[in-house]
């Protein structure tokens, strides 16, 4: 895979990111390389925006691992650890606004210089859903253990 960019973030390291970005009010930059500013054409439109990048700090995983909402042992594949097999992160994040190939971003929990690997537009007609389970979260979701 090839980075169109990188993300610059006020998160240092993953001790100080979020758990989930949609909780924050931080303003991340996403610098997205001179090659590819012209795919940013109209993407001031949109209000949220899906990020997909690589956890470039990640090392290891493990198949069964513990969240920040249960003390249980979960399926890699039901959680949203960045410890994975192929770390790629995703996150919808609001759309601020673009000044050249620069994104304005909030709602990011990726760590400052994670690279880039690409931006969709978030579209509530194509990517909400109106009946969803939560699977073993159910009941769990802002109850974070410390």
């Amino acid at each position: 895979m090839k980075p169109i960019g990188i993300i610059h973030s006020p998160y240092k390291n993953r001790g100080t990111a979020p758990y989930q970005g949609y909780k924050s009010e931080e303003i991340s930059q996403i610098e997205v390389f001179r090659e590819f500013e012209e795919g940013l054409k109209d993407i001031e439109g949109f209000s949220h925006i899906i990020v997909i990048y690589w956890f470039h700090k990640s090392q290891g995983y493990h198949l069964l691992v513990k969240t920040p909402w249960d003390e249980s042992l979960h399926g890699l594949f039901t959680t949203r650890s960045p410890h994975r097999p192929c770390p790629l992160g995703l996150t919808v994040v609001e759309l601020i606004s673009r000044e050249k190939n620069i994104l304005m971003v909030k709602g990011l929990d990726a760590i400052d210089g994670t690279p880039l690997l690409d931006i969709k537009p978030y579209i509530t007609e194509v990517d909400k859903r109106s009946v969803v389970k939560p699977g073993w979260l159910e009941g769990k979701l802002g109850k974070e253990r410390n």
